[in-house]
């Protein structure tokens, strides 16, 4: 029964490795949809994001059934615990990249970032793809260090959504009301992104270290 439980487990972990796998690869695609205005490519995230939002609810399933089944106790309970709140991050961060293409496909066959933002918008999809890649090098690994390197890119979001806002309320911005709630809607996507990857790293740190770290945890 032991090796079953333990198998069980191995499943849970290499499920979400792969629906980590596939929100880097959506967020990919939408950032490349995002940027260069094409279509097709964001009806791809659009659509694909459905698998992720399977494979979360049968991950979940899956965890459920161990905790009525198995009774796990100590770190095994941790982990089956921990599972289900990633499972619940890794899937926004799948509906905030399909947001991401939705933008896209909205104002289609235009940009939505006016060409004063442009090289702040790709900062921000920059950073994004690399707390995306390297949560699920951490889902893979359990190295710590990642999640110092998470924190990081994270910082440097906020204070580029910061400025988006600083940009869109000075008076020289000209820009019209549709244009305005795009790049507003555009960046609160973004920030809230590497929000949900900050909180996958710290509960990884929680599984490999028993202990719940504040906020401002740095390794």
């Amino acid at each position: 029964m032991r090796k079953v439980f333990q198998a069980e487990l191995h499943q849970i972990g290499e499920g979400l490795i792969e629906i980590s796998q596939l929100v880097t690869e959506g967020t990919e695609k939408a950032v490349r949809a995002f940027q260069g205005a094409d279509i097709e490519l964001a009806q791809d995230v659009i659509a694909a994001d459905a698998r992720i939002d399977f494979l979360q609810n049968d991950l979940d399933e899956r965890a459920i059934d161990i905790l009525a089944l198995q009774g796990p106790v100590a770190s095994d309970l941790r982990m089956i615990v921990g599972s289900l709140r990633m499972s619940a991050s890794l899937e926004r961060m799948g509906d905030l990249a399909r947001h991401i293409a939705q933008l896209a496909r909205l104002r289609y066959p235009l940009t939505v970032i006016p060409a004063p933002l442009t090289f702040t918008f790709d900062e921000l999809a920059r950073l994004d793809l690399k707390i995306s890649r390297q949560v699920g090098e951490l889902l893979q690994t359990r190295d710590l260090a990642l999640v110092t390197e998470i924190q990081t890119a994270k910082s440097s979001i906020s204070a580029l959504h910061r400025s988006v806002f600083h940009a869109i309320a000075a008076p020289a911005w000209q820009e019209s009301p549709a244009t305005t709630v795009d790049v507003a809607l555009a960046s609160r996507y973004f920030e809230r992104f590497s929000d949900h990857g900050v909180s996958v790293s710290r509960k990884v740190a929680y599984l490999v270290t028993g202990q719940w770290q504040p906020e401002d945890f740095v390794l």
